[in-house]
């Protein structure tokens, strides 16, 4: 494990911080218990450029892809985005509500951005992860179990297993068995 670290407010030292608007303040900082995997990518099918970025702080110009007139007024985030290269950029700190999981259930629990943490991959449900994506997701978990104890190996999941009519994300491709012998399972 690095040196990377959670500070008091939720910021991860081993990030890129681009702050979004678009979160909430949690109702209890002590209910976070779980961690969602996401994957994204914009244009879909497409890695690199800003455009996730934009995305997730409401800059995106509709303009830019057809695809982007649908999504640019969304007003959705995540805590972290992980890129193909490793970087992890956090956009929401971990202490703060991000909007990320949408109409979700864990464990007969609804609402599930109320008590979780959102990684988004840059990635397609369909496309490897890359090695370098593996070990910044294991890092920043370690240090997310860390700051944050009730989010153990059962409690990690991915967004296709809490809205599963909704999302098929991380996808298939996704190998739950290395990220979790990564974690000491």
């Amino acid at each position: 494990m690095g040196q990377n670290m959670i500070d008091a407010q939720g910021w991860y030292s081993g990030a890129r911080h681009v702050p979004s608007p678009f979160y909430d303040q949690r109702s209890d900082l002590t209910d976070i218990s779980l961690l969602v995997v996401h994957n994204i990518s914009l244009p879909p099918g497409q890695f690199g450029g800003p455009y996730i970025e934009q995305f997730f702080t409401g800059t995106l110009d509709p303009d830019a892809h057809p695809f982007f007139k649908v999504i640019h007024k969304m007003g959705v985030s995540a805590h972290c985005l992980i890129r193909r290269d490793g970087e992890v950029v956090q956009f929401v700190p971990f202490s703060s509500r991000a909007w990320h999981a949408g109409v979700s259930s864990f464990a007969g629990r609804d609402k599930c951005n109320d008590y979780s943490i959102g990684i988004e991959l840059e990635g397609s449900d369909s496309i490897a992860y890359t090695d370098v994506q593996y070990l910044a997701l294991t890092e920043l978990t370690k240090q997310i179990q860390l700051q944050y104890p009730l989010i153990t190996l059962p409690r990690i999941t991915g967004h296709q297993y809490i809205a599963p009519l909704r999302k098929t994300d991380p996808g298939l491709v996704f190998d739950w068995v290395r990220f979790r012998s990564g974690l000491g399972d």
